[in-house]
């Protein structure tokens, strides 16, 4: 296995290339962004920010660690694996990034699969806490802050402006996230891969039924490829999935959308629950870019 952090970064304020050198990063015109302590750095200027502390709380990214390091969403992490490294030869290299990579969970799984491909990786969130997350862990992983740590890249920063250098990407990974299409297209090499994952329609329905009075009708997903993209391929992944514990349903809710969406009382009838089937259900959709 060959994994290495993704060096093509750019600038936030001007978009020039940043290099690294005694742990900071700086552009040609003075700009500079030190690693954290933690082994990530801040690419996300508070110009760019659309609140003061963006993205997941630190509540929610420790729900979401916990919930996924027991193994509910390995079927999901296992399909990603499959759509970015099955057509990847042993010994060929490409470089990966997961925009809106939370604590690392799917880039983590991803470099376990890898075997003899190489990967060189990226994640980003808009959320510090998740990137955090995801760096200490690394740390942890590799004995502390090496000019390689954890392999991977950790960055916060926002899908909306990438701080990544035009047509340097293989692969771009939107999980549950916020696709900017433009974005994604720029970055991305001709003929790179788009991978997107969503929520089905009966995603989590029953907890969803739960908390809110009623559900809205559900769009039927699109067919049509974005702008700059050709759709390549569509999979959908169903499966049961049994949470036996309070904790493990409180841990559910608090990592997605609906904790925030949910009315008080919604949010007490799920406190109230001691366990919970639910039904997983997303939708996979990879698409190739067209310049």
């Amino acid at each position: 296995m060959a994994i290495t952090p993704f060096d093509a970064l750019a600038c936030p304020l001007d978009g020039n290339p940043l290099h690294c050198q005694d742990g900071v990063w700086r552009c040609a015109d003075g700009h500079s962004f030190d690693i954290a302590r933690q082994g990530y750095v801040n690419l996300l200027p508070v110009q760019n920010k659309r609140s003061r502390d963006p993205g997941d709380s630190k509540e929610m990214v420790a729900a979401r660690s916990r919930f996924l390091a027991a193994g509910f969403y390995d079927p999901i992490a296992e399909a990603v694996n499959a759509a970015v490294l099955g057509d990847m030869a042993p010994g060929q290299h490409a470089c990966c990034l997961d925009a809106g990579c939370g604590e690392g969970h799917y880039l983590r799984s991803l470099a376990s699969a890898a075997g003899a491909r190489h990967l060189s990786l990226l994640g980003l969130d808009i959320s510090k806490w998740a990137v955090q997350a995801a760096a200490r862990r690394a740390l942890t992983a590799h004995g502390g802050l090496t000019a390689d740590s954890g392999a991977s890249r950790w960055v916060v920063g926002s899908n909306a402006r990438l701080p990544v250098l035009s047509g340097t990407l293989d692969q771009v990974l939107c999980l549950f996230g916020f696709p900017v299409y433009p974005e994604f297209s720029r970055v991305l090499r001709p003929g790179g891969m788009l991978l997107q994952v969503d929520a089905g329609q009966d995603h989590l329905r029953e907890l969803r039924q739960v908390i809110y009075p009623s559900l809205k009708p559900e769009r039927p997903p699109e067919d049509t490829a974005p702008p700059g993209f050709t759709l390549q391929h569509q999979q959908h992944l169903r499966y049961p999935l049994t949470l036996r514990t309070a904790d493990l349903v409180a841990d559910l809710l608090a990592m997605t959308p609906h904790l925030y969406r949910a009315s008080h009382e919604g949010r007490a009838r799920a406190a109230a629950l001691t366990s919970i089937r639910v039904i997983v259900d997303v939708r996979l959709t990879m698409f190739r870019s067209a310049t």
